[in-house]
Formats: structure tokens, C-alpha cells, sequence
């Protein structure tokens, strides 16, 4: 379990790098650039905050929160498939899907594969 909140840890880094680099790509002049490149990954960061994150004060539980956390990863695939990144994109949308399977099962107490 260990394994798969430590990869958790740093997809969500990822994710919060790729809708920055998004919107430092995608924004025309400096303010557009740096509104988006700065703005998206920090409500991104707020959303995962308020809902996702194990202390969050309006915590979303089971199901709810797998399909709020594979929205907001799914945002930072899309970000980096729209700034020509389709092959980064895809392993990261894979990797999100797989590990977000992994560590619903392990809170639900079901035997991971791998762990002991």
C-alpha cells in the first residue's frame, strides 16, 4: 500500500506540473500565460484540497472520491495531450487509472496484488 500512495504522492505532483505547463503553453502573452500556467494547477490543488485529500474538510469517500480524482487527473492528461504530449499523456492517464484502482481496493481492505 505503501508503494501505491507514494506513486499516488507524485502523480498528483505530476498532474499539478502538466495543467501548469498547460497554461504556460496555451495562454497568448504573458498575463494569459501566467494567469493560466499559475491559476490551473492552483484550483486544481484547491478541488483536490477541499474533496480528495485524506484531511479534507468536505471529504469525498469511496466511489465518489475515485471518480472526482480520475476527473481531476484526467484534466492533467487532457492538458498534456493538448500541448502535443500524447504519448506522456497516455502513460500518465494509464498509470492514474491503475493506481487509483489499486489504492481504492486497498482501503477497502481487498488483497492488492503485490502486497502482503
Amino acid at each position: 500500500m505503501i508503494v501505491n500512495l507514494t506513486l499516488r504522492f507524485i502523480l498528483e505532483m505530476c498532474g499539478l506540473i502538466a495543467v501548469s505547463y498547460w497554461g504556460f503553453q496555451s495562454g497568448s502573452g504573458f498575463l494569459m500565460k501566467s494567469v493560466l500556467g499559475i491559476g490551473s494547477p492552483l484550483l486544481m490543488a484547491i478541488v483536490w484540497g477541499l474533496f480528495v485529500s485524506p484531511k479534507a474538510p468536505m471529504q469525498f469517500k469511496g466511489f465518489r472520491r475515485v471518480i472526482l480524482e480520475l476527473i481531476i487527473f484526467g484534466i492533467a492528461a487532457l492538458a498534456l495531450y493538448d500541448v502535443g504530449k500524447q504519448l506522456l499523456a497516455i502513460v500518465f492517464g494509464i498509470l492514474t487509472v491503475v493506481n487509483s484502482i489499486l489504492v481504492y481496493l486497498g482501503e477497502r481492505g481487498e488483497r492488492v496484488p503485490g502486497s502482503h
